[in-house]
């Protein structure tokens, strides 16, 4: 990515965050973990994925933007799955905000919107390509949304107003 892309993506984030929604009580950003590390065959089982992979240098560069993108965006709550993609993803945000990654299930979303409805102020939840959908789903985003397996470049920014209504804002980083 270009030194001048990445100066829009980030004008564009910051727009974005000043251009809220008047009665927005909180902006939900969620991402797809950042790349990862090419699969590692699990024993026995030839072109099966390890169950954990990190993130290759690819998502920590990944990892790195969305950190610069996000640093004034004030979030409050980073919420990753129990998967090291999704906490290496969130890092570098997290150690620059001083925040501590809640890990949640990846198999129980719901859980994971009730704890990010009563959070207070914004949040980042980091998931996958299989949960991200039905997360923005239960925060009330009513198009539907497909995340291909080679997709790692998906910012959505859910504005959620203080009547529960959910505006759906989605970027590529």
């Amino acid at each position: 990515m270009t030194k001048r892309m990445s100066v829009s993506i980030i004008l564009a984030a910051a727009l974005l965050a000043a251009a809220m929604p008047v009665a927005a009580e909180q902006a939900i950003f969620v991402v797809r973990h950042a790349e990862r590390a090419a699969p590692a065959t699990a024993a026995g089982a030839p072109g099966m994925m390890a169950d954990d992979p990190p993130i290759s240098p690819a998502g920590e560069q990944r990892a790195a933007q969305l950190a610069t993108m996000l640093a004034s965006a004030g979030i409050r709550h980073i919420f990753v799955t129990e998967y090291r993609r999704t906490r290496q993803t969130a890092d570098p945000l997290a150690k620059q905000l001083g925040l501590e990654p809640s890990v949640r299930s990846s198999k129980d979303p719901g859980a994971t919107v009730v704890d990010v409805r009563a959070a207070e102020g914004n949040v980042l939840i980091v998931g996958h390509s299989n949960t991200v959908p039905d997360l923005l789903k239960r925060l009330g985003v009513t198009e539907t949304v497909t995340i291909g397996d080679g997709d790692y470049d998906n910012l959505f920014v859910v504005f959620r107003s203080k009547a529960g209504e959910a505006t759906l804002v989605r970027l590529k980083f």
